[in-house]
C-alpha cells in the first residue's frame, strides 16, 4: 500500500504572529493558503497540508520544546543546495531569523549529499530547508 504524508497539524501560542510567519514561508515554499478562519489556518502544497490552530490556553504556559516527546522539527525538501542558499538569502537574512547549528551546511552524517538550514519559528519548533539528491 502506498502513501503519503496527508497533513501535519500544530497547535501554536499566538495565531497572528504565526500567521505572519508561517504564510510567508509556506508561500515561499510554493504552498497556497486553503483555509484562514478565526479559530486557525492552513496551507498545501502536492496534496500535503499544514494547518495551525492556537492552543488552549492551559497549554500555551508549558511552551514548546522539540527534547520532549512529540514533533522534533519539520523538514521541506528544496531541488538543489543552491535553492537551500537562495531561501537563506531571500528569506532568513531578509527577516533576519537566526539559523541553527552553524547551517546551512552539508549533513554528511544524514546521507550523503545532505545540505540544509535550520531554524525556529516564533514558538521555537524547529524547522529546516533540505537538499539531499
Amino acid at each position: 500500500m502506498k502513501s503519503k504524508v496527508a497533513h501535519i497539524y500544530l497547535y501554536v501560542s499566538d495565531l497572528k504572529i504565526s500567521y505572519d510567519f508561517y504564510r510567508e514561508l509556506l508561500t515561499y515554499l510554493d504552498y497556497r493558503e486553503t483555509v484562514n478562519k478565526d479559530w486557525g489556518f492552513a496551507f498545501v502544497n502536492n496534496g500535503t497540508s499544514v494547518w495551525f490552530e492556537r492552543a488552549k490556553e492551559g497549554y500555551v504556559k508549558q511552551g514548546y520544546h522539540r527534547k520532549r516527546i512529540g514533533l522534533n522539527h519539520l523538514a521541506f525538501r528544496v531541488e538543489s543546495k543552491a535553492d537551500v542558499d537562495h531561501f537563506v538569502e531571500e528569506f532568513l537574512k531578509a527577516k533576519k531569523v537566526p539559523t541553527l547549528y552553524s547551517s546551512p551546511k552539508a549533513f554528511p552524517e544524514y546521507e550523503e549529499g545532505y545540505y540544509a538550514v535550520f531554524f525556529e519559528d516564533p514558538d521555537r519548533l524547529k524547522i529546516e530547508v533540505c537538499y539531499y539528491p
